[in-house]
């Protein structure tokens, strides 16, 4: 319980800091799912095993500050691009519940434990299924999320064709991205055009546990 009570203010704390909004039903959701993530984690390989810092700031906040550069509006379609976990769309899901965020990972165990969650925690805005994103067929979305180590050239290949007119790819990534980014616009004359811009957003000041992290945002 003490675990549990410090993650709750840990979180309301940082959020408070960020002036990201979430009610104490929320609060108490998102640290039910740290629970069970590690809870999880220890069967599934679905996040690191030699942490460097707690999930709840790690993996948690460091999901929901992409509230900070984008608003989630009521009926947004959200596709969450090999969700492992269950991030970041299993956070923002908890805190934008107008939002629909639909999860999927290319392997399976990884979509049962996402699966188990959701009904865990009581999520109802929030669906995963076992797929590759290739084999999405007939769907568009206004956002697709990623927080895959893919580069970030191979994300927005994989993003185009399911994106709607003027939607919106968000990435969580870090390292030098200089290279990623140019290679990444120069060829987007290939895939109709996108991206036409990408934004970065560092947040290596929000925390020392983000000392190289950006919000990558692609139009």
């Amino acid at each position: 319980m003490k675990r549990f009570n410090d993650d709750l203010s840990t979180l309301h704390t940082l959020c408070a800091e960020q002036a990201i909004e979430i009610d104490p039903i929320m609060l108490h959701q998102l640290v039910h799912y740290g629970n069970c993530l590690e809870q999880w984690n220890r069967k599934i390989n679905l996040i690191s095993r030699k942490e460097d810092a707690p999930v709840i700031i790690k993996h948690i906040f460091h999901s929901l500050l992409i509230t900070l550069y984008h608003s989630f509006r009521k009926g947004e379609q959200v596709l969450d691009l090999g969700t492992g976990g269950g991030l970041p769309g299993i956070p923002l899901a908890i805190v934008c519940q107008q939002t629909q965020f639909l999860l999927v990972d290319a392997t399976g165990k990884k979509i049962v434990a996402c699966q188990e969650m959701i009904k865990e925690i009581g999520i109802n805005n929030a669906v995963a299924i076992h797929t590759r994103v290739e084999e999405l067929k007939g769907v568009a979305f206004d956002t697709i999320l990623s927080r895959q180590v893919a580069s970030l050239d191979k994300l927005c290949a994989y993003s185009s064709r399911l994106l709607k007119p003027h939607g919106t790819m968000i990435c969580l990534k870090g390292g030098n991205l200089e290279a990623e980014i140019a290679k990444t616009l120069s060829l987007s004359k290939n895939k109709n055009g996108f991206p036409s811009s990408i934004e970065q957003h560092p947040i290596n000041g929000i925390s020392p546990f983000f000392s190289e992290k950006e919000i990558v945002i692609v139009r």
